[in-house]
């Protein structure tokens, strides 16, 4: 079998409407897929990276990088609303892969997913746990650092001869502190939410996203006035002599890592088995979702630097810092640290659905063992691969901090969406014919602007990062050709046809 066959849509789409043991319960509507992408949307990006980005890379124009990372996001959301709608499989950009770009692109995409939604959802689970430490604090609990923070940090050569975040010297070194145990707290307790069932997953989510969308208005309000023009100048800070160290490429930088804040939307492509008319309601939740969200985003974001010097914004809660920063804001300390509590675990459990529907997807197609593919009898959730994903999410969030996580969950997640991107150019050539409720507009054109504003981001994230990328692609590639091109089903039937 060629490794770039594909896999039928005609198939594919049989089987979402098959009804068996094996399938998902079909219960989300079209706000339900909103609440889903805005969940993850709003989480770490607004409530912790948003805060590095400007303290190292674009100063107080973070809300310029959020631009940028919004606008590539765009290309790729209208590339995704189609795909979802001719598609509307489980699975997301691996089965958009499969349908039109073949079975190992898929592989590389699936496997490459798990940098997006498993580290995103570790990357969270850190901010949930400083944001929670804080909150603790505030009703007279305090945890020690040595039960709240990761034993393990890393320092580049420039933030150590800076002495940047508490950088000594460049490289691993220990922090003395035994384990994050707050943050495998909550990855394992939104496994469990998970397990029991989607209506009750997305019943979480929906009261979740209310409560932080209006406790992050408020901010805004609030927080206006006390902005101070100065914290401002420069808007854009000179650059350092090194490339992504402020100036135009510190904000391009900035837009690399911030991009993690943007990536919920494609999660929402993630449930289309669990979507009661996803033709119609997937471009729908993905599209409004990613809408609301910049905006929101962007005012958050200029408020947060103009009321404290980013230079003092790389914090693991640089919303709540600047809040304390303020007397006359003490009233809103409590409702802003629950709202990012309650916001960040909403992101967390978004995550977590999609890693574990992309393990059945694949599972599905044999690239993975059954045991990612088994639905609970009474839940009807594909709870082994939940728990499994649970369990390997929490190990990695207790352990590693939260740089280095948002960093891998940015170059998949564009890598992702450059081949999505592709999907849909290549879907357009080869079935013109196919029906397709949402269709992005002015093709090819859009895709291709998709594809070159993902692929420049990507080339604004540090080199260690790329090589952590083509170290875990290695690893891909020897399960796939070790395991699953043997068990494919394509490959089954091809062998079978021969016979």
């Amino acid at each position: 079998m060629s490794l770039f066959a594909t896999k039928p849509i005609a198939a594919l789409r049989a089987e979402a409407e098959t009804m068996s043991e094996r399938s998902l319960r079909r219960t989300l509507g079209p706000l339900h897929l909103t609440a889903l992408g805005v969940g993850a949307i709003i989480g770490a990006g607004i409530f912790v990276l948003t805060g590095v980005a400007a303290a190292l890379y674009a100063g107080p124009a973070v809300p310029v990088s959020m631009v940028v990372a919004g606008v590539a996001c765009g290309f790729a959301g209208l590339c995704y609303a189609e795909m979802a709608s001719a598609v509307p499989v489980a699975g997301s950009a691996y089965t958009y892969a499969y349908a039109t770009l073949g079975e190992i692109v898929a592989w590389i995409i699936g496997w490459d997913l798990i940098l997006e939604y498993a580290m995103g959802a570790a990357t969270v689970g850190v901010g949930w746990s400083a944001t929670f430490v804080s909150f603790l604090r505030l009703v007279g609990i305090d945890v020690p650092g040595s039960l709240a923070s990761a034993p393990l940090a890393f320092c580049t050569a420039t933030q150590a001869a800076r002495g940047v975040g508490g950088c000594a010297t460049a490289g691993w070194h220990a922090t003395g502190a035994l384990l994050n145990l707050p943050a495998v707290f909550i990855i394992l307790a939104i496994t469990a939410i998970l397990v029991i069932g989607i209506r009750e997953s997305a019943r979480f989510n929906s009261l979740i996203v209310i409560v932080k969308t209006a406790v992050l208005l408020v901010f805004v309000v609030a927080g206006y006035r006390y902005v101070q023009a100065a914290n401002w100048q420069p808007f854009i800070p000179p650059n350092t002599g090194v490339f992504g160290e402020f100036g135009w490429s510190g904000v391009l930088r900035g837009s690399g890592l911030i991009f993690f804040a943007y990536i919920g939307f494609d999660a929402v492509s993630t449930a289309a088995q669990e979507a009661r008319n996803p033709q119609k309601d997937m471009p729908v939740g993905i599209l409004a979702s990613l809408g609301i969200c910049t905006l929101l985003y962007c005012l958050v974001s200029l408020v947060l630097t103009g009321m404290i010097s980013y230079k003092e914004l790389n914090v693991p809660s640089p919303v709540i810092m600047v809040v304390e920063r303020v007397p006359q804001l003490a009233w809103f300390r409590p409702v802003i640290t629950l709202g990012a509590v309650l916001g960040l675990g909403s992101t967390i459990l978004v995550m977590l659905l999609g890693q574990s529907r992309v393990f059945y997807a694949m599972s599905r197609d044999g690239l993975l063992g059954g045991w990612a593919g088994r639905v609970h009898p009474r839940f009807r959730t594909p709870y082994l691969s939940t728990i499994y994903t649970g369990i390997a999410v929490a190990a990695f969030t207790g352990l590693f901090p939260i740089q280095i996580l948002g960093q891998l969950v940015n170059i998949g997640t564009l890598l992702a969406f450059v081949l999505v991107c592709a999907g849909v150019w290549i879907l357009r050539h080869t079935r013109p014919d196919l029906e397709r409720p949402f269709r992005a507009p002015l093709v090819p054109l859009v895709p291709i602007l998709g594809i070159l504003s993902c692929l420049g981001l990507m080339l604004t994230l540090p080199l260690d990062t790329w090589i952590r990328l083509l170290v875990w692609l290695v690893i891909g590639f020897a399960i796939y050709f070790a395991y699953g091109r043997k068990h494919s089903f394509l490959t089954a039937k091809d062998v079978e046809e021969r016979r």
